[in-house]
């Protein structure tokens, strides 16, 4: 009877739990992430919206401004779909200013004029490879019946003006290719590779060469070997306008990958640079050395202006620049939209102008502008702050537009579920949707700042579990 009992009370708390809703579940597993001893002096943010009417279903700390990390992406790819259109393209023009004699010499400059694409000379697109760009140039001016430059090749950035990194970003992170500045004339997503190796007899670590080379540049190598396992400390210290760049932190023994990736310190001189060797290159002789619209203007000289079009480049629709943005988590992709959001609402194209248009889009939407605190597009810089409750009514509120198919496409799986990760120093944060086996469908943004130790995703992926 005793047993039988016992079976009875075992299938009831079975049956119970079983019934347990995934509100009663979340508060469970938020609960227990609340307890665990890495959330100690964490602030935990967590906002379920329920996404065919928008209600919260569960909700913790959800206005509590939080650091976003990359889940800002979300943000800023929703607000470029809204005000750019998935089919918008930027274009980039090659021409030139003087005359060309009957001999084929140009008494003038090429210049390349920058429109703000990021993917030129980008190697994730065929359309964009540096090679396939160098090409179009060359053919261009070989048309044109250019067998000579009695001038420059200028790089023209100048169309978002001087500044290319945001304020807030962390010195530490700019130099590196992840901290990238987006400038009026980006090329090869404004980074180079250096290829490195630790030695064990003296634990110095070698620079085995820069690709492409860098002639222009001087490194100062301060690196130090690791000890095996320990992998890649490196941090390259490289202002933007600078040619000294400073390596620091340490390579592990036996690091299995090649090298790291540095920011392009002036990306429009660089794309100057490399179609001014291509041309020395196949005997298209160039008189004066490369230079940019930006230094030009630093030297008080005039900056020419194109009088003939060679050819124009359009670059991939902004449906596939927002693939790659959301999935690859792009940096430099989010800080060329949002000066392109402010430069497309008619204000000048700055990162505080684009974070303005920004919070002003989304509060035309009804929601409270004060609960999003934009420094940057790319949520880079750890002074950005946005609630969980904004974040998730932008996911809601996309699903009802035309370019909707677009985004959810871009976002990236995680945990078995659409949603765009975040990571920078203490924070860990995912933003996005999942349809339960049941058909129930949930928007989902959660957040942790703060917290110690490594290992936090799969913990708050345990919260997520209990929507499943």
């Amino acid at each position: 009877m005793l047993k039988t009992s016992f079976i009875i009370i075992l299938i009831l708390v079975a049956g119970i739990s079983h019934a347990q809703s995934p509100t009663q579940k979340l508060e469970q597993a938020y609960n227990n992430l609340l307890a665990d001893i890495q959330t100690k002096y964490a602030t935990v943010s967590l906002c379920v919206l329920d996404a065919n009417s928008g209600k919260i279903l569960y909700a913790r700390n959800e206005n509590l401004g939080v650091s976003t990390a990359s889940t800002l992406k979300t943000i800023i790819s929703a607000t470029a779909f809204g005000v750019l259109g998935k089919d918008f393209k930027y274009q980039t023009t090659l021409g030139y200013n003087g005359t060309i004699s009957i001999d084929g010499t140009l008494s003038g400059n090429l210049i390349i004029v920058g429109g703000g694409d990021p993917t030129l000379g980008s190697w994730r697109y065929p359309s964009s490879k540096e090679a396939t760009i160098l090409n179009s140039w060359v053919q261009a001016i070989k048309d044109a019946g250019i067998k000579k430059i009695d001038g420059s090749v200028i790089g023209d950035e100048s169309v978002w003006g001087t500044q290319t990194t945001p304020d807030g970003w962390v010195w530490q992170d700019v130099g590196n290719y992840y901290g990238s500045g987006a400038s009026g004339l980006t090329w090869r997503e404004n980074q180079f590779d250096l290829h490195l190796r630790a030695n064990r007899s003296d634990n110095s670590v070698s620079i085995i060469k820069a690709v492409p080379a860098m002639p222009y540049l001087k490194i100062v190598n301060e690196l130090k070997a690791g000890a095996e396992g320990t992998g890649d400390n490196v941090y390259a210290y490289l202002p933007a306008l600078s040619n000294i760049a400073y390596l620091r932190g340490t390579w592990g023994l036996e690091t299995p990958k090649s090298g790291i990736s540095a920011a392009l310190p002036d990306p429009a001189f660089d794309a100057a640079f490399r179609l001014q060797d291509t041309l020395q290159r196949i005997g298209i002789k160039v008189s004066a050395e490369a230079t940019t619209s930006r230094i030009l203007i630093a030297d008080k000289k005039p900056v020419p202006v194109v009088s003939q079009k060679l050819t124009t480049i359009s670059s991939p629709s902004l449906s596939e620049i927002i693939y790659c943005f959301n999935k690859k988590s792009v940096n430099l992709y989010g800080e060329h939209l949002i000066k392109t959001i402010a430069w497309k609402t008619g204000k000048t194209p700055t990162t505080k102008n684009g974070a303005t248009a920004v919070v002003n889009y989304w509060g035309q939407k009804g929601i409270d502008k004060n609960a999003l605190n934009i420094l940057d597009g790319s949520g880079l810089s750890p002074g950005t702050r946005v609630t969980t409750f904004a974040m998730a009514n932008v996911l809601f509120q996309a699903q009802q537009e035309d370019w909707f198919v677009d985004y959810y496409k871009s976002l990236p799986e995680n945990n078995g579920m659409k949603l765009k990760s975040g990571t920078i120093n203490d924070v860990s944060a995912f933003a996005g949707y999942y349809t339960a086996g049941s058909g129930n469908k949930y928007v989902i943004v959660i957040n942790i700042n703060n917290y110690s130790g490594s290992g936090i995703n799969k913990k708050l992926f345990r919260v997520l579990d209990a929507l499943k």
